[in-house]
């Protein structure tokens, strides 16, 4: 028996989904997670982390796959997600996802970045539906923080309480 998502709240989709987020990510260094701007909500760089552990290092294209990428990609969402949750009260909220930035740390022969984002976007269409899918930039790099293969960052548009 499949169950129809259509009608379900991006909670009740994550829950169905059986994903556990991690905890809301911390930064790293002297910035915050999130900034609002009217309507908009801003997120930093996220990295696949549970707490403040990376949950995987290396080079797509040399220590990694492009499905370990790809899983790297739905981790560090997942902590997106985390932090979205925390500063918004819940993903409820949210009413559309607006743009997703993928970094990757990949080797200079590496060509699959699209392949690799599908695990952030995927993620996103799982949890929000497919009419939220955001305008996204895929790009490569040669180093990253704390060697972490996979860097997201996104903006969602939430109206603030009180807003009609």
């Amino acid at each position: 028996m499949s169950i129809n998502t259509d009608l379900m709240t991006a909670e009740q989709r994550l829950s169905a989904s059986g994903v556990e987020l991690p905890p809301p990510p911390s930064p790293f260094g002297s910035y915050v997670e999130a900034v609002r701007s009217n309507s908009l909500v801003y997120f930093s760089g996220m990295v696949p982390v549970w707490g403040h552990e990376p949950r995987v290092r290396g080079r797509i294209g040399a220590d990694l796959t492009t499905e370990q990428g790809k899983e790297a990609a739905e981790q560090a969402m997942l902590s997106g997600l985390a932090a979205a949750r925390e500063f918004l009260g819940s993903l409820d909220h949210v009413t559309r996802v607006v743009k997703l930035c993928v970094y990757m740390l990949a080797t200079p022969d590496f060509v699959d970045h699209p392949k690799v984002a599908d695990g952030a976007s995927d993620l996103l269409q799982r949890i929000f539906g497919k009419e939220m899918l955001p305008v996204r930039l895929v790009a490569g790099l040669a180093s990253s923080p704390l060697g972490m293969p996979v860097v997201v960052e996104f903006v969602l548009e939430a109206p603030q309480p009180g807003d009609s």
